[in-house]
Protein backbone atom coordinates (compact mmCIF):
# COMPACT_ATOMS: atom_id res chain seq x y z
CA UNK A 1 0.00 0.00 0.00
CA UNK A 2 2.31 2.43 -1.22
CA UNK A 3 0.81 5.88 0.66
CA UNK A 4 0.99 9.81 -0.96
CA UNK A 5 3.51 11.57 0.80
CA UNK A 6 2.63 15.65 1.90
CA UNK A 7 -1.38 15.42 1.72
CA UNK A 8 -3.31 17.60 3.80
CA UNK A 9 -6.78 16.32 3.10
CA UNK A 10 -9.58 18.79 1.46
CA UNK A 11 -11.72 16.11 0.31
CA UNK A 12 -13.30 12.86 2.63
CA UNK A 13 -16.53 11.33 2.61
CA UNK A 14 -18.50 10.60 5.75
CA UNK A 15 -21.23 6.86 5.83
CA UNK A 16 -23.74 7.98 8.52
CA UNK A 17 -24.99 11.56 9.23
CA UNK A 18 -26.86 11.11 12.19
CA UNK A 19 -26.23 13.23 15.20
CA UNK A 20 -22.32 12.24 15.36
CA UNK A 21 -21.69 12.35 12.09
CA UNK A 22 -23.58 15.34 11.08
CA UNK A 23 -21.56 17.44 13.31
CA UNK A 24 -18.22 15.85 12.39
CA UNK A 25 -18.86 17.00 8.55
CA UNK A 26 -19.87 20.51 9.56
CA UNK A 27 -16.67 20.77 12.05
CA UNK A 28 -14.19 19.36 8.91
CA UNK A 29 -16.27 22.11 6.55
CA UNK A 30 -15.45 24.62 9.09
CA UNK A 31 -11.79 23.87 8.93
CA UNK A 32 -11.88 24.13 5.10
CA UNK A 33 -12.30 20.53 3.97
CA UNK A 34 -14.80 19.57 1.18
CA UNK A 35 -17.18 16.96 2.81
CA UNK A 36 -19.06 14.24 0.72
CA UNK A 37 -21.58 12.90 3.03
CA UNK A 38 -23.81 9.57 2.32
CA UNK A 39 -26.83 7.77 4.44
CA UNK A 40 -28.96 5.75 3.82
CA UNK A 41 -32.15 8.13 5.26
CA UNK A 42 -32.97 10.24 2.47
CA UNK A 43 -34.26 12.73 4.94
CA UNK A 44 -31.00 13.38 5.90
CA UNK A 45 -29.85 15.13 2.74
CA UNK A 46 -31.65 18.63 3.43
CA UNK A 47 -29.72 18.46 6.84
CA UNK A 48 -26.15 17.84 4.99
CA UNK A 49 -27.05 20.70 2.43
CA UNK A 50 -27.56 22.79 5.27
CA UNK A 51 -24.01 21.87 7.17
CA UNK A 52 -22.22 22.32 3.70
CA UNK A 53 -21.58 18.58 2.97
CA UNK A 54 -21.90 17.49 -0.55
CA UNK A 55 -24.81 14.55 -0.47
CA UNK A 56 -24.12 11.48 -2.31
CA UNK A 57 -26.68 9.35 -4.02
CA UNK A 58 -25.07 6.20 -3.71
CA UNK A 59 -22.00 4.99 -1.63
CA UNK A 60 -19.91 3.98 -5.06
CA UNK A 61 -20.43 7.70 -5.67
CA UNK A 62 -17.02 8.06 -3.32
CA UNK A 63 -14.76 6.18 -6.03
CA UNK A 64 -14.99 9.44 -8.39
CA UNK A 65 -16.11 12.27 -5.82
CA UNK A 66 -12.96 11.76 -3.73
CA UNK A 67 -9.39 11.93 -4.98
CA UNK A 68 -6.81 9.35 -4.26
CA UNK A 69 -5.89 8.28 -1.38
CA UNK A 70 -9.58 8.32 -0.94
CA UNK A 71 -10.70 8.75 2.98
CA UNK A 72 -13.96 7.77 4.67
CA UNK A 73 -15.21 7.85 7.60
CA UNK A 74 -18.02 5.57 8.80
CA UNK A 75 -20.55 6.97 11.40
CA UNK A 76 -22.92 4.23 11.73
CA UNK A 77 -24.06 1.70 14.65
CA UNK A 78 -21.61 -0.52 15.63
CA UNK A 79 -22.53 -4.32 14.57
CA UNK A 80 -24.29 -5.48 11.14
CA UNK A 81 -24.66 -1.48 10.14
CA UNK A 82 -20.97 -1.21 10.22
CA UNK A 83 -19.90 -4.53 8.77
CA UNK A 84 -22.08 -3.84 5.83
CA UNK A 85 -20.77 -0.51 5.16
CA UNK A 86 -16.77 -1.60 5.18
CA UNK A 87 -17.87 -4.54 2.99
CA UNK A 88 -19.81 -2.16 0.22
CA UNK A 89 -16.71 0.47 0.79
CA UNK A 90 -13.80 -2.57 0.18
CA UNK A 91 -15.49 -3.10 -3.28
CA UNK A 92 -15.67 0.31 -4.02
CA UNK A 93 -12.02 1.66 -2.42
CA UNK A 94 -8.62 0.44 -3.90
CA UNK A 95 -4.91 0.05 -3.06
CA UNK A 96 -3.76 2.93 -0.48
CA UNK A 97 -7.13 4.42 0.39
CA UNK A 98 -7.88 4.67 4.35
CA UNK A 99 -11.23 3.65 5.92
CA UNK A 100 -11.72 5.39 9.42
CA UNK A 101 -14.13 3.28 12.07
CA UNK A 102 -15.53 6.39 14.02
CA UNK A 103 -18.46 3.99 15.93
CA UNK A 104 -18.37 2.11 18.98
CA UNK A 105 -17.54 -0.88 17.37
CA UNK A 106 -16.13 -3.83 19.42
CA UNK A 107 -12.05 -4.21 19.58
CA UNK A 108 -12.13 -7.73 18.44
CA UNK A 109 -14.13 -6.70 15.26
CA UNK A 110 -11.89 -4.05 14.39
CA UNK A 111 -8.49 -6.30 14.44
CA UNK A 112 -10.26 -8.31 12.55
CA UNK A 113 -11.28 -5.54 10.04
CA UNK A 114 -7.90 -4.09 10.06
CA UNK A 115 -6.53 -7.66 9.00
CA UNK A 116 -8.88 -8.31 6.41
CA UNK A 117 -8.08 -4.70 4.71
CA UNK A 118 -5.05 -5.07 4.66
CA UNK A 119 -5.04 -8.33 2.68
CA UNK A 120 -6.72 -5.70 0.00
CA UNK A 121 -4.46 -2.82 0.10
CA UNK A 122 -6.90 -0.93 2.24
CA UNK A 123 -5.75 1.12 5.36
CA UNK A 124 -8.16 0.75 8.39
CA UNK A 125 -7.92 2.85 11.52
CA UNK A 126 -10.62 2.21 14.88
CA UNK A 127 -11.11 5.86 16.13
CA UNK A 128 -12.79 6.16 19.62
CA UNK A 129 -14.46 9.46 19.36
CA UNK A 130 -15.63 11.42 22.54
CA UNK A 131 -17.12 14.60 22.94
CA UNK A 132 -21.12 14.06 22.20
CA UNK A 133 -23.14 16.77 20.48
CA UNK A 134 -21.00 19.19 21.73
CA UNK A 135 -18.30 18.23 19.28
CA UNK A 136 -19.02 20.43 16.38
CA UNK A 137 -18.28 23.86 18.52
CA UNK A 138 -15.47 22.42 20.89
CA UNK A 139 -14.48 19.81 19.19
CA UNK A 140 -14.37 15.63 19.63
CA UNK A 141 -11.59 13.67 21.55
CA UNK A 142 -10.70 10.97 19.38
CA UNK A 143 -8.09 7.74 20.53
CA UNK A 144 -6.74 6.83 16.69
CA UNK A 145 -5.74 2.74 16.99
CA UNK A 146 -4.07 1.27 13.75
CA UNK A 147 -0.72 1.21 11.84
CA UNK A 148 1.42 4.50 12.24
CA UNK A 149 1.09 5.19 8.42
CA UNK A 150 -2.12 5.60 7.72
CA UNK A 151 -2.21 7.52 11.11
CA UNK A 152 0.10 10.52 10.06
CA UNK A 153 -1.22 10.52 6.61
CA UNK A 154 -4.66 11.78 8.02
CA UNK A 155 -3.29 13.36 11.41
CA UNK A 156 -4.19 16.78 9.58
CA UNK A 157 -8.07 15.56 9.37
CA UNK A 158 -7.77 14.51 12.60
CA UNK A 159 -6.17 17.52 13.92
CA UNK A 160 -9.40 19.67 12.34
CA UNK A 161 -12.01 17.06 13.83
CA UNK A 162 -10.34 17.34 17.51
CA UNK A 163 -10.06 19.63 20.21
CA UNK A 164 -6.47 21.16 20.57
CA UNK A 165 -4.80 18.43 22.15
CA UNK A 166 -7.46 16.26 21.78
CA UNK A 167 -6.14 13.51 19.69
CA UNK A 168 -3.64 10.83 19.68
CA UNK A 169 -2.45 7.37 18.01
CA UNK A 170 -2.95 5.15 21.57
CA UNK A 171 -1.98 1.47 19.65
CA UNK A 172 -2.64 -1.05 17.08
CA UNK A 173 -5.59 -2.02 15.70
CA UNK A 174 -7.87 -1.88 18.33
CA UNK A 175 -6.51 0.26 20.31
CA UNK A 176 -8.75 3.20 19.96
CA UNK A 177 -12.02 0.96 20.02
CA UNK A 178 -10.43 -0.77 23.38
CA UNK A 179 -9.77 2.53 24.94
CA UNK A 180 -13.39 4.09 24.28
CA UNK A 181 -14.76 1.11 25.35
CA UNK A 182 -13.22 1.73 29.11
CA UNK A 183 -14.26 5.42 28.50
CA UNK A 184 -17.45 4.92 28.73
CA UNK A 185 -17.51 2.48 31.33
CA UNK A 186 -15.92 5.58 33.46
CA UNK A 187 -18.74 7.51 31.91
CA UNK A 188 -21.31 5.26 33.44
CA UNK A 189 -19.42 5.21 36.84
CA UNK A 190 -19.55 9.13 37.24
CA UNK A 191 -23.28 9.51 35.87
CA UNK A 192 -24.89 6.96 38.03
CA UNK A 193 -22.85 8.62 41.11
CA UNK A 194 -23.41 12.05 40.08
CA UNK A 195 -27.81 10.75 39.86
CA UNK A 196 -27.29 9.09 43.22
CA UNK A 197 -25.81 12.18 45.31
CA UNK A 198 -28.42 14.69 43.23
CA UNK A 199 -31.17 12.44 44.19
CA UNK A 200 -30.40 12.55 48.05
CA UNK A 201 -30.25 15.97 48.07
CA UNK A 202 -33.09 16.34 46.16
CA UNK A 203 -34.84 14.31 48.44
CA UNK A 204 -33.51 15.42 51.39
CA UNK A 205 -35.22 17.94 54.30
CA UNK A 206 -33.00 20.92 52.85
CA UNK A 207 -34.52 22.83 49.43
CA UNK A 208 -31.96 22.91 47.51
CA UNK A 209 -31.06 25.02 44.40
CA UNK A 210 -29.49 22.28 42.75
CA UNK A 211 -28.93 24.20 40.13
CA UNK A 212 -27.32 26.43 42.18
CA UNK A 213 -25.13 23.70 44.02
CA UNK A 214 -23.92 21.96 40.77
CA UNK A 215 -22.73 25.42 39.63
CA UNK A 216 -20.54 25.76 43.29
CA UNK A 217 -19.44 22.45 42.69
CA UNK A 218 -18.05 23.32 39.27
CA UNK A 219 -15.75 26.15 41.09
CA UNK A 220 -12.86 24.03 42.90
CA UNK A 221 -14.41 21.12 44.24
CA UNK A 222 -12.73 17.89 43.84
CA UNK A 223 -16.15 16.13 41.72
CA UNK A 224 -16.21 19.35 39.04
CA UNK A 225 -16.41 18.44 35.89
CA UNK A 226 -17.74 19.18 32.26
CA UNK A 227 -20.71 16.48 33.69
CA UNK A 228 -21.47 18.84 36.00
CA UNK A 229 -21.47 21.56 34.35
CA UNK A 230 -24.09 20.11 32.19
CA UNK A 231 -26.06 18.99 35.85
CA UNK A 232 -26.65 22.76 36.18
CA UNK A 233 -27.90 23.29 33.03
CA UNK A 234 -30.18 20.57 33.26
CA UNK A 235 -31.53 22.11 36.75
CA UNK A 236 -31.45 25.29 35.06
CA UNK A 237 -33.99 24.49 32.86
CA UNK A 238 -36.07 21.98 34.45
CA UNK A 239 -35.51 21.43 38.54
CA UNK A 240 -37.51 18.68 38.57
CA UNK A 241 -36.44 17.35 35.34
CA UNK A 242 -40.27 17.36 34.18
CA UNK A 243 -41.08 15.30 31.36
CA UNK A 244 -38.28 12.78 31.56
CA UNK A 245 -38.81 9.64 32.27
CA UNK A 246 -35.63 7.70 34.17
CA UNK A 247 -35.12 4.96 31.47
CA UNK A 248 -31.47 4.56 30.35
CA UNK A 249 -30.40 3.36 27.64
CA UNK A 250 -26.78 1.77 26.97
CA UNK A 251 -24.40 1.68 23.78
CA UNK A 252 -22.94 -1.88 24.62
CA UNK A 253 -19.65 -0.97 25.37
CA UNK A 254 -19.62 -0.27 29.76
CA UNK A 255 -21.33 -4.32 28.93
CA UNK A 256 -17.67 -5.27 26.89
CA UNK A 257 -15.77 -3.21 29.34
CA UNK A 258 -17.53 -5.43 32.13
CA UNK A 259 -16.37 -8.77 30.37
CA UNK A 260 -13.23 -7.52 29.61
CA UNK A 261 -12.65 -7.11 33.07
CA UNK A 262 -13.76 -10.20 34.51
CA UNK A 263 -11.22 -11.58 31.60
CA UNK A 264 -8.56 -9.82 32.96
CA UNK A 265 -9.31 -10.58 36.63
CA UNK A 266 -9.89 -6.80 37.02
CA UNK A 267 -13.03 -6.39 39.90
CA UNK A 268 -15.28 -3.25 38.57
CA UNK A 269 -17.78 -3.43 40.92
CA UNK A 270 -18.63 0.37 40.20
CA UNK A 271 -19.21 0.03 36.36
CA UNK A 272 -20.88 -2.82 36.99
CA UNK A 273 -23.50 -2.22 39.19
CA UNK A 274 -24.27 1.40 37.07
CA UNK A 275 -25.31 -0.98 34.31
CA UNK A 276 -27.48 -3.03 36.53
CA UNK A 277 -28.95 0.52 37.60
CA UNK A 278 -29.62 1.61 33.95
CA UNK A 279 -30.85 -2.10 33.16
CA UNK A 280 -33.33 -1.67 36.19
CA UNK A 281 -34.38 1.98 34.93
CA UNK A 282 -36.34 0.27 32.06
CA UNK A 283 -38.64 -2.08 34.21
CA UNK A 284 -42.21 -1.24 34.54
CA UNK A 285 -42.55 -3.67 37.00
CA UNK A 286 -39.79 -5.80 38.42
CA UNK A 287 -40.69 -9.35 38.47
CA UNK A 288 -37.70 -10.22 40.88
CA UNK A 289 -39.39 -7.39 43.44
CA UNK A 290 -42.42 -8.76 43.48
CA UNK A 291 -41.49 -12.44 44.39
CA UNK A 292 -39.19 -10.94 46.83
CA UNK A 293 -42.26 -9.47 48.48
CA UNK A 294 -44.48 -12.67 48.23
CA UNK A 295 -41.27 -14.16 49.92
CA UNK A 296 -40.70 -11.90 53.09
CA UNK A 297 -45.33 -11.87 53.01
CA UNK A 298 -44.76 -16.05 53.39
CA UNK A 299 -41.78 -16.49 55.78
CA UNK A 300 -42.44 -13.17 58.04
CA UNK A 301 -46.10 -12.22 57.43
CA UNK A 302 -45.32 -8.91 55.85
CA UNK A 303 -47.81 -6.83 54.05
CA UNK A 304 -47.50 -6.54 50.19
CA UNK A 305 -48.90 -3.60 47.98
CA UNK A 306 -51.83 -4.74 45.45
CA UNK A 307 -51.90 -3.72 41.88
Amino acid sequence: MALEQGVHWVQVGIVGLGRMGIRMGARLMSRGNHVFGYDVDLAKRDEARNAGIIWAEELSHFNTLLQKPRVVIVMVPAGAPTQSSIDKLSGILSDGDIIIDGGNSHYKDSMHRAALLKEQGIWFLDAGVSGGVWGLEQGFCIMIGGDEEPFRLVEPLIRDLAQENGYAHVGPSGAGHFAKMVHNGIEYGMLQAYGEGFEILHKSRFNYDLAKLADLWIHGSIVRSWLLELAKQAFKESPELADIRGYVEDSGEGRWAIQEAIDLNVPVPVITLSLMSRLASRQEESFSAKLIAALRRLFGGHSVKKE
